[in-house]
């Protein structure tokens, strides 16, 4: 079988609005045995989430609650793209509206990952930010309530290794940190 097969989408119809994201059904013809099925595609823009170290190695982190899985997290700060916003300076927003956190230094692009390619057509930013120091106050957006932690990094890492850490994308930031030549520096 040819994994490279076109899958053709035959048409698309709009779905409801869900407020992060707007729904839209296509229909996608399977080009193995040609019978069209019906899918949801949730369109939403791209996000990012920001490790972000103190100059004494100290992470930002912040706990909230999630909704899907009735519980709260720990996780990296992050957001969505605004709309004609590059990812870095959604990720410099993020980072200071949901922390208070800035940095003097540029921040470095850890790269990206899919948010969900099973549904989603958006990805998820990561950004490593060095030397941040608490400059503002938190600025929540209405449904935001969210408790800013600061971490040992060796203590996160521990955490993090062990699958106390839940958030996927908060996940796969870690692994590109930990397994990149910014780690430890």
């Amino acid at each position: 079988m040819d994994n490279n097969q076109i899958w053709f989408i035959e048409k698309s119809e709009p779905g409801p609005d869900l407020k992060l994201f707007e729904a839209r059904f296509d229909f996608i013809k399977n080009p193995r045995n040609g019978i069209t099925e019906k899918k949801v595609i949730l369109s939403g823009g791209n996000a990012v989430n920001v490790i972000a170290l103190t100059s004494t190695n100290e992470i930002v982190l912040v706990r909230q609650y999630r909704f899907g899985t009735s519980s709260y997290t720990l996780e990296l700060p992050g957001g969505l793209v605004d709309q004609d916003e590059s990812p870095i300076k959604a990720a410099v927003r993020e980072l200071e509206e949901e922390t208070g956190f800035t940095s003097s230094e540029k921040l470095v692009c850890l790269g990206k990952i899919g948010q969900n390619p099973v549904f989603m057509e958006s990805y998820v930013h990561h950004f490593l930010a060095l030397d941040v120091r608490l400059t503002k106050q938190q600025m929540l957006d209405a449904g935001e309530s969210i408790d800013v932690i600061l971490m040992p990094l060796e203590e996160l890492k521990l955490r993090w290794q062990k699958g106390e850490i839940e958030h996927p994308h908060s996940v796969n930031a870690l692994l590109r940190y930990f397994n990149s030549s910014n780690y430890g520096k």
